[in-house]
Parts: structure tokens; C-alpha cells; sequence
């Protein structure tokens, strides 16, 4: 009888967790540490995050005192060496980072320091949970922001909540990285102290800087307690409570359901939109779909920028009013884009449609790229559209949310890559890889990709399922490929040449249904079956809608879903008084010498300058040679634009 009733309560406990999992997304990523890369585009970028902007950002947190905090947390001494009270993340998001990377890259000297930094972590962590250093160093005297008690600050300033959040992200990573629990179980005592409380009867304050609901997602992921997906879904519902437009900084001006538009702390913003994709999915709940489906289409028409960016305004590091996308004083955060690239990538999962990995993409080869150097160990924290030569990438921040960012963000990036629903396959990204999949729980396919994309339009997928199987192979057609760089009339190509997308099955040309702007080849597969798609490499104009003041009568290059601007460095003139016609001739080309080895744009433009007497404008032809935007500012400060005058009349001796 006895085993009788452990066998029962195994049960119910294994009843329970399926009971918790019952919902989520229908469209579900293919986790990055099951998807092996061989890209050359990426393999660099990955391999330079795992042996440069780790290293380096873990040397930086010891060297900046963030180390320390944790140390003088744990026995109650000395001072908060840093500047903020969320540095607490920085070390977190670098574990985070870690964790990802030694998943896939086992390195033991790491996992011991990475061990040795959570035991300094948990020394810090007070006994109910609580973890927080700019408070526990001295409570009499708590740093900063944090308040005179615990969370009375949180709603605006304290982070304590985003603390958590990050907290709980980087022991999910690592668990599941390193099956060890020494970090989980730090973050499941805070994450208990947070159900104990805040709560239904309990406090009830919107978290200042959301990501804590995404956290609090992931434990219940991996544990299946209800209580951490009740208590995002509490934090998602507390803003809101008082109609309050000054709360708009804090995304708290009404409640979540009710918000249509992005407005804003960007970072935030993103953040919680991820959270309430997440939220939704597990419980289905159709309000968050309707806000976050209208937020997303106020960005994407409105605020979104050409480099893929959000966040216009540097005051506030917040989104401006529609149309309102400045060039020279564009915000555009390092952290807004990665956290653009999680809200997007949730949207697919949501919706299964293909437009969301295209803004995904666009700020992935864009803006996300060019915030880190090709050495990995220079950052920028805003990503403006041009620059005057005194903007430059640092080594580190006295706010780094970003640098520690990027190094999450870019163990990760072959999450993103493919995705399944049932008997379908999604590619969503063409990146050199290769993975294996289960169809209906039982067969295994392995589906592999080559191309040089993104200089190249040729992609071949092989298909290998270990017997005949049928499946439906969705291959995302690129919104530029069909000559529309984003999905809204925000941005569009001038003079858009007829689009030519051609896909072959083992050599013979097939004509593929469209859904949901993926091609889709349904069929019973075979080994060795090679498909390849060939996707429209044009070098394309853009222009920018009438109500985009910055940029009228200007235009950007582009090609495939690369960015490309003009930067002072190898051009020799001043980029401020080129003009690009719409007439002039451009072509592609490679250069393996410079920037690591890249592709430029080439055309001849018109150079304007004052002539002697300063009365009249001299024009005369200049070859010119723009470079991919994600990697300007590797070679010193330069001044640098995207976007260039097509006529005279349009022409201002000015860099916006």
C-alpha cells in the first residue's frame, strides 16, 4: 500500500507538470545547443564572443568591483563598488553567456570559474532569498536607487525585481548547460521569496524594469510550478493601476491589455512585450495577443529603424513619437535590439509567420552586429545612422548592460535558426548549420544547410530522415527578396527591379505553395533529397516614408538583409557632402583585406564643396565604397552615414 501511494503521487506530480505544459507556443524554436553551426558568416562572430567578450567581460567585473559586490554582500563590509544598483546583472548575463557556450563548447576551466563565481553568489544571498547587493552590503545605508526598505523603489528605480529576472534567466541557462542545480537553486529561493511577496493580497508593485516575468517563465519551464507563471502573469497585471501618462517611461501608464502603442524605456518595452508572448502562449490568454499584435505593427510602421534598430530618443533611452527617426542623435540601444530580436522571434512562435524573422533579421545583421567590434572587446551602447568622427566604440561601460548583453545574445544566435510545428519544419534563418529533428515523436530527419549567405542568395538544405518520411519543409522567402525591406510602407525600394526567386528538388525547378511567406514543399522525403533556394541578391535603394522628416529626399543601400553606409576611412572625403543620384551605377565586390574580409558597395557619386570664393557650390564626380554598417568604426573614429542626399536640391552641408 505504501508503494502503492508513492507510485500515485509520482503520477499525480508527473499529471501536474503535463497539466503545466499543456499550452504553449505553437511554432517552437529548435533550442541553439541542438543546432550545430558551420556558417563561415557566424562562426567568427561566435567564436570571437567565446574566447574575447567573455573572457573580457568576466576580467572587467573583477577589475570594476562587481565581483566585489558579491563578496562584501557576504559579509556585511566595506562599500557598493560600482555605480548602479541592477551591476548585480552584469556577472549574471555573463554566466548566462558562459553557460550557452559551454553547452556547446565544453571548457572545464570555465564551468570551475564559473562554479566559484556562484559560490561567492550564493554567499551573498541572505537567508529568506533575498539577493541584492546595493542593499545587503550595508541595510542601514542601501545604495542608490535601492530605497530605504526592500522594494518600496522597485516601480520606479531599485531594479530589485530586474535583478531577479536576469538572476533567474542565467541559472536557467546554466542548469541546463551544466545539469548542475547550485545556481537553480539560488534563484528558486528568491523566486520563492518573490510568490511570498507579491501577490494577489500581498504587494503589488509593477516591476520598474521588466524581465523578471521572462525569468520567472523559464523556472516554470523547468520545474512546472504553476506559481512562477502566476506570478509574471501578477506582474504583467499590476501596471497600470492608476491611469497615470507620466508612467509611459515605465510602460505603467495603463494596463497591458490596453496599450496599443510603444512608448517608452525601449529595453523595457521589448522586454515586456517577450513576457507577455510568453504569458500568453502558456495560457492563452487573447488580451496580451491583441496588445502586443497592435504594438508590434505601431513599431514596425512607425518606429522601427532601417538598421533594425528601436529606441530613438537618447533621453529616456526611449521611443519618440511616430515617424519621429533621427539619424545623428538616434538612440537605436545595443540592449533594445537583442531585445527586439527575443520579442520577435516569440511573435513568430505566437503567429508562425515569416515578417517577424524579418524585422528579427534586419536587426540581427544590423544593429546587433555592429554594437561589438570584430575583436569582441569594443561596444557601442547607442547605434546612431551617422556619426562625426568623436563617436567610438569603448571597452566597457559604467552602465555595461550591453557589453554583458552581447554576450548572452551571441552564444545563443543559432537558436533562431529553425523551428518545428508538428509535422512541420521551419527555416527561418540561412545559416550554415545542420540539426536533427523528430517527426510525429518518432522519426529522425537531419537537415543540414550551406550558402554564403548573406553575401550570396544560394542556399542548399539537405534532407537526410533516417527512412521515407513526410513532412512539410517551410523555407522563409526574405520580405526584401520580394522588394519589401520591412513588412509596413515605412521603408521601401526605389526602382525596384522584378523579383526572380527560383527553388529546385534535386535539380529540377518546382513552384512552391506561399504561406505565410514561407515556400512550402510538402512531401514524402528520402536521404540525400537537395533542395536549394535562390534568392535575389539586387543592390537596392531605400527610401523612407514622406512622414519620416530625417530622411526625406535621402536614400540608404542595401543588400539582401545587410545594411551598408559611408564611412570617412577609405572613401577620403568628407561623407557629409556626397550625393548618391539615383542614376548612378553601383556594383558589388569583395574585399578580403580589409574589416576581416568583407563586401562593399561601389558606385560614383556627386562631392559638394564650397568653392574659393564661398558664394558657389563646386559638384564633381567621386567614386565612393560603402561598407556593411555592422562593422564601421573598426579601424578608429570616422565620420560615417546611411542615408545620403539623391539630389542637389536635397543636399545640406550637415550630418543629419
Amino acid at each position: 500500500m505504501k508503494k502503492l501511494k508513492i507510485y500515485l503521487l509520482l503520477g499525480n506530480i508527473c499529471m501536474l507538470y503535463a497539466n503545466a505544459q499543456t499550452l504553449d507556443y505553437p511554432f517552437q524554436g529548435i533550442p541553439f545547443n541542438q543546432v550545430k553551426l558551420t556558417d563561415n558568416f557566424w562562426m567568427q562572430r561566435v567564436e570571437t564572443n567565446r574566447t574575447a567578450t567573455i573572457p573580457a567581460s568576466f576580467e572587467k567585473c573583477e577589475q570594476t568591483g562587481r565581483v566585489q559586490n558579491f563578496i562584501n554582500a557576504a559579509n556585511h563590509t566595506g562599500k557598493f563598488m560600482t555605480t548602479f544598483t541592477f551591476d548585480d546583472t552584469d556577472l549574471y548575463k555573463i554566466i548566462e553567456g558562459a553557460s550557452y557556450s559551454m553547452s556547446v563548447y565544453p571548457d572545464p576551466k570555465l564551468d570551475h570559474y564559473v562554479d566559484s563565481l556562484i559560490t561567492i553568489i550564493g554567499k551573498a544571498q541572505e537567508p529568506d532569498g533575498y539577493l541584492y547587493t546595493a542593499r545587503t552590503i550595508n541595510p542601514q545605508k542601501p545604495f542608490g536607487w535601492a530605497g530605504k526598505e526592500r522594494w518600496v523603489n522597485e516601480s520606479n528605480m531599485s531594479h530589485e525585481l530586474y535583478n531577479s529576472g536576469h538572476l533567474f534567466e542565467a541559472a536557467s541557462a546554466h542548469y541546463l548547460a551544466t545539469g548542475k542545480r547550485n545556481f537553480l537553486n539560488i534563484a528558486l529561493k528568491n523566486a520563492d521569496l518573490l510568490c511570498q511577496v507579491f501577490g494577489p493580497g500581498k504587494r503589488n508593485d509593477a516591476p520598474g524594469h521588466e524581465i523578471v516575468e521572462m525569468g520567472l517563465v523559464r523556472l516554470y519551464r523547468i520545474t512546472g510550478e504553476k506559481k512562477y507563471l502566476n506570478l509574471a502573469k501578477f506582474f504583467l497585471d499590476c501596471r497600470g493601476k492608476k491611469l497615470d501618462k507620466n508612467r509611459s517611461y515605465w510602460q505603467d501608464q495603463e494596463p497591458v491589455v490596453d496599450q496599443r502603442e510603444a512608448v517608452g524605456h525601449a529595453v523595457r518595452a521589448a522586454y515586456l512585450y517577450s513576457g507577455m508572448a510568453d504569458v500568453a502562449a502558456l495560457t492563452g490568454n487573447k488580451e496580451y495577443l491583441t496588445a502586443i499584435d497592435s504594438i508590434w505593427e505601431n513599431v514596425v510602421s512607425k518606429k522601427y529603424y532601417i538598421n533594425g534598430g528601436i529606441g530613438a530618443r537618447s533621453d529616456g533611452e526611449r521611443f519618440g513619437n511616430n515617424y519621429e527617426l533621427p539619424n545623428k542623435s538616434a538612440y537605436n540601444e545595443t540592449c533594445a535590439a537583442i531585445a527586439n530580436v527575443y520579442w520577435n522571434f516569440r511573435m513568430f512562435e505566437l503567429h508562425g509567420q515569416s515578417k517577424y524573422i524579418d524585422v528579427l533579421e534586419r536587426s540581427l545583421y544590423n544593429n546587433v552586429l555592429a554594437s561589438v567590434s570584430l575583436d569582441g572587446k569594443q561596444f557601442f551602447y547607442p547605434n546612431p545612422l551617422a556619426a562625426d568622427g568623436s563617436y567610438v566604440r569603448q571597452p566597457w561601460f559604467d552602465c555595461s548592460c550591453c557589453p554583458t548583453n552581447l554576450c548572452r545574445f551571441m552564444s545563443s544566435v543559432t537558436g533562431y535558426i529553425y523551428a518545428q510545428k508538428g509535422n512541420q519544419i521551419f527555416v527561418n534563418l540561412y545559416i550554415g548549420s545542420s540539426t536533427s529533428l523528430k517527426i510525429n515523436g518518432k522519426q529522425n530527419v537531419q537537415l543540414s544547410q550551406k550558402s554564403n549567405y548573406p553575401w550570396d542568395g544560394s542556399i542548399n538544405l539537405i534532407i537526410a530522415p533516417r527512412q521515407k518520411t513526410k513532412f512539410a519543409l517551410h523555407l522563409r522567402i526574405p520580405g526584401w527578396a520580394n522588394n519589401q525591406p520591412v513588412p509596413s510602407n515605412l521603408y521601401s525600394y526605389l526602382n525596384p527591379p522584378k523579383t526572380n526567386i527560383v527553388i529546385t528538388l534535386n535539380n529540377k525547378k518546382i513552384q512552391a505553395s506561399i504561406v505565410d511567406g514561407y515556400a512550402v514543399i510538402d512531401r514524402e522525403w528520402r536521404k540525400g533529397d537537395l533542395v536549394n533556394l535562390q534568392l535575389p541578391m539586387n543592390i537596392q535603394r531605400v527610401i523612407a516614408n514622406e512622414k519620416v522628416k530625417a530622411d526625406r529626399n535621402l536614400v540608404a543601400l542595401e543588400r539582401g538583409p545587410v545594411l551598408f553606409c559611408i564611412e570617412e576611412t577609405e572613401n577620403k572625403l568628407n561623407v557629409n557632402q556626397l550625393i548618391l543620384p539615383d542614376s548612378a551605377k553601383l556594383s558589388f565586390k569583395s574585399f578580403p583585406e580589409i574589416l576581416n574580409g568583407t563586401y562593399c558597395i561601389q558606385g560614383q557619386g556627386n562631392y559638394i564643396e564650397p568653392s574659393a570664393d564661398n558664394v558657389h557650390l563646386n559638384n564633381q564626380n567621386k567614386t565612393f565604397t560603402a561598407i556593411p554598417y555592422a562593422v564601421w568604426d573598426n579601424r578608429g573614429g570616422t565620420a560615417m552615414r546611411v542615408w545620403l542626399p539623391r539630389t542637389v536640391s536635397s543636399f545640406k552641408l550637415s550630418e543629419e
